[in-house]
């Protein structure tokens, strides 16, 4: 029998999805006003509702921000939003309480770019087929990384976590791209700009063979937390060959028999407000 279809387009690879970001925030109230009034998203209602860290809803994934010294991600976190007209709204209304500290935003036509209080840029996009079938997302992390390491980190992803990765130009200039889950990427972009020392900050992926990669980077001695039977972290992305460190970011990694895995996540309506109040539009009810 001949087939039609691609099949190979259907394959997301290892690494089935990007769960969470994880920055610490030094003002819970500040990081409020940032990510649920301003961006859009929503609160955790159920975990993590206390005064020492927040966890925020954007669809199926989360940003994690327990309270401590900012941390900065050293590159751009993308999202899917489902009306930039909308986001640029609610930016604007939060710019006043929201002067003094690093936050801004502009709008670029296709995104719009914003910065936390603490200099955590973003890139808002609107829904496209680019980004999966999905209106609300963590859809990309973009890590700035020193010239002549993108196509090393990909071979890396290939060959230890089984990620479908490759090397490619990405605004005008060297970069890996991972498949990290369906309509998720890692992206790894090359700079001459100085990057900013680790300090802590990371992601959080789910993979399906939790224990070939496992085994690879043991051999290696990048096994950096033996958190649990379901969890896993290593920090260093390293050439194969010489297995010096490429890039610094702490990966945590969950097995799919995590508890955490694939539980629903509660997202509102940020269109929803207390004057033009429409009866049953308070959740989201769009794609994710």
């Amino acid at each position: 029998m001949n087939s039609i279809y691609d099949r190979s387009a259907e394959v997301v690879g290892n690494i089935v999805k990007l769960e969470h970001v994880n920055v610490t925030v030094p003002d819970q109230r500040l990081a409020t006003l940032f990510y649920v009034s301003a961006l859009g998203f929503t609160r955790d209602p159920y975990l993590m509702v206390g005064l020492d860290n927040m966890w925020i809803n954007m669809g199926r994934n989360q940003m994690h921000l327990p309270t401590g010294e900012p941390q900065r991600l050293r590159g751009t976190i993308g999202v899917v939003v489902p009306d930039l007209t909308l986001l640029k709204q609610r930016l604007e209304r939060a710019q006043p309480s929201l002067e003094g500290t690093a936050f801004g935003f502009a709008d670029h036509g296709d995104f719009v770019s914003t910065t936390c209080p603490w200099g955590n840029r973003f890139r808002c996009h609107a829904p496209d087929a680019a980004f999966g079938d999905t209106e609300l997302a963590l859809s990309y992390v973009e890590f700035d990384v020193r010239p002549g390491c993108a196509d090393k980190i990909a071979r890396f992803y290939r060959e230890i976590m089984g990620a479908p990765a490759e090397a490619i130009r990405r605004n005008d200039a060297p970069a890996a791209t991972v498949n990290a889950g369906a309509g998720q990427r890692l992206y790894f972009r090359e700079t001459g700009e100085t990057i900013p020392a680790y300090d802590g900050h990371h992601v959080q992926i789910y993979i399906g063979d939790f224990a070939a990669p496992y085994r690879r980077l043991l051999e290696r001695e990048l096994i950096s937390r033996e958190t649990d039977e379901h969890e896993w972290r290593f920090k260093h992305i390293v050439d194969i060959d010489t297995n010096q460190p490429l890039f610094t970011v702490e990966h945590e990694v969950r097995s799919l028999r995590h508890p955490l895995y694939g539980r629903p996540l509660v997202n509102r309506n940020p269109a929803q407000t207390n004057r033009g109040y429409q009866r049953g539009q308070d959740a989201f009810r769009g794609l994710y």
